[in-house]
């Protein structure tokens, strides 16, 4: 199966931080699909965030493009689609994302894979979130031959010691030679609109230490790729390191780039687009895809 369901737990209203029960097991209920991947396979995946105006805002050049978006990754013609939270403006009402999401990016949920952004958490509990993709804040999906960790680092909605905790035990539990994360919020970027986000810094650290290889991220409108790098965010040749990159570019609005951080080896700032992702056995190669067509990055990373 290519996108397979796995573990997932699930978050009560807003308030303190929830705490997640282990026997509320379930996911995205949308993972039905067929088997057509062989040991070796390589799958091809699209991830990016931050995507669908409210339903009657109007689409510009610079807002709403996540038609544009949506009839790109189509063309892509993906396996799975990661996407990075922020999924449908203004508050994320199950309202909204009927009348917005579902005619753009709709197409894909039955091979989703989504996390819950900020703007998801402006509803009642992500209420809308859940009610339209039956998923819990934090899960795991099998993608091919990849393990894939899919977050929600809104820490002040949900206890993310105790996500942290979950993700370093499962990245002990079942060891894989390649395994990514995906969570809204960047621990590292250069975007002058919300830039490295301290508060995921346990999450961050769990995944990298754990073993995770490629790290994937939203919030921030533009995109960012940076060199494998530490829990500490910095440039390694060896040990734990994972491949980061932000993708806010789903169609919402774009961002500037700011300052470089630490590690940051392409930015743009100028155009909507996808991060096309090649998930082999033992390595991944990458391709940021702009609305016009145009490869504006590309590049392929050995799994450590």
């Amino acid at each position: 199966m290519l996108l397979s369901l796995g573990v997932a737990v699930a978050v009560s209203g807003c308030g303190a931080p929830a705490e997640v029960s282990e026997s509320d097991v379930r996911g995205p209920a949308a993972s039905e699909l067929s088997d057509t991947s062989g040991p070796g396979t390589t799958v091809r995946v699209v991830a990016v965030g931050d995507i669908v105006c409210p339903p009657d805002l109007q689409v510009t050049d610079d807002e709403c493009q996540q038609q544009a978006t949506a009839d790109l990754a189509a063309s892509l013609e993906p396996d799975a689609v990661i996407a990075l939270g922020d999924l449908q403006y203004e508050s994320g009402r199950l309202e909204e994302f009927q009348r917005g999401w579902a005619p753009s990016w709709g197409r894909f949920d039955d091979i989703i894979a989504p996390v819950p952004g900020n703007h998801e958490y402006q509803s009642d509990g992500a209420e809308g979130y859940v009610g339209y993709f039956d998923t819990g804040p934090y899960y795991v999906r099998e993608v091919g031959a990849w393990r894939v960790y899919l977050l929600d680092s809104n820490c002040e909605d949900v206890d993310c010691v105790q996500e942290a905790a979950w993700l370093s035990d499962d990245l002990a539990t079942h060891p894989t030679d390649c395994a990514v994360v995906a969570m809204h919020h960047p621990r590292w970027s250069s975007s002058t609109g919300h830039g490295s986000q301290e508060q995921v810094d346990g999450l961050w650290s769990a995944a990298v230490d754990g073993g995770v290889d490629l790290s994937l991220a939203g919030h921030d409108h533009d995109y960012e790729r940076f060199a494998p790098i530490d829990a500490d965010g910095r440039v390694v040749d060896s040990g734990p390191r994972a491949t980061h990159f932000v993708v806010g570019t789903g169609g919402r609005s774009l961002y500037d780039i700011g300052d470089l951080a630490t590690g940051s080896r392409f930015s743009t700032d100028e155009a909507f687009g996808v991060l096309e992702l090649g998930l082999s056995p033992t390595s991944f190669d990458w391709r940021f895809v702009d609305v016009e067509g145009r490869t504006l990055d590309a590049g392929t990373q050995e799994c450590s």
